[in-house]
């Protein structure tokens, strides 16, 4: 699975609003603390596919944070970002549960192939880039989606909510999940905002097709599925 949602703890504005800004370039979703407490209150009320943690933070510390997020059973990958270089920081983070860790500076490229070395190590080592569903394709490295082999133009937001339905095909997503997974705290959604995308991506995807792969199941959410 390719990460969906990060949060990043991060108490320089400037720092946070270029990682955020790079990791939504890459189409994932974005959140971000910019204290111990504000993080610790997204790792008790929300659920993120990676972390990206400074250890410095006002109002507490990343490693209490890290202490948290995994005594809560959480699965969610974290990469520590932090000015603290020394080897005993080092070993403190991964015995606490620590899957990478980047010393400040840094460069913003090392950042990016280190979360995509993460996802990789997710999937188990797995070269399968390509989710299907009958005969639409998404490629995971490109960003290009298919159907019947011909290219499907999408929008960023289309996009997201076409790979996290084929992620999980034949498998039913609510309204809320795929809300909370695929907008941020600070977005502005308006009643039907969901309903719309939806109603576009099935035009670009179905449209002129017999079999239709997208799927609304009434009151309780929707489904990609090639039965």
């Amino acid at each position: 699975m390719i990460v969906v949602k990060i949060l990043v703890v991060e108490d320089e504005e400037d720092l946070a609003s270029m990682i955020a800004e790079i990791l939504q370039s890459e189409m994932f979703t974005v959140e971000v603390a910019c204290d111990g407490e504000q993080a610790l209150y997204y790792v008790d009320n929300a659920s993120f596919d990676l972390v990206i943690l400074d250890i410095l933070l006002p109002l507490g510390d990343g490693w209490t944070v890290l202490q948290r997020l995994r005594e809560k059973g959480s699965s969610a990958l974290a990469l520590i970002l932090t000015a603290l270089d020394d080897v005993e920081s080092k070993v403190r983070g991964f015995e606490l549960g620590a899957d990478d860790y980047l010393p400040k500076p840094f460069d913003m490229r090392e950042l990016v192939a280190r979360v995509k070395s993460l996802l990789r190590r997710m999937n188990n080592g797995s070269r399968n880039h390509e989710l299907r569903a009958g005969d639409l394709t998404l490629d995971t490295r490109t960003r290009t989606v298919k159907r019947s082999g011909k290219l499907v133009e999408l929008r960023r937001k289309e996009y997201q909510i076409l790979y996290y339905l084929i992620s999980r095909k034949n498998q039913v997503v609510s309204k809320d999940e795929l809300e909370d997974h695929l907008w941020s705290e600070d977005d502005v959604l308006w009643s039907d905002v969901l309903r719309t995308h939806i109603k576009n991506l099935r035009a670009k995807i179905d449209s002129g097709h017999k079999k239709k792969l997208l799927k609304t199941i009434r009151g309780v959410g929707y489904a990609i599925s090639d039965e």
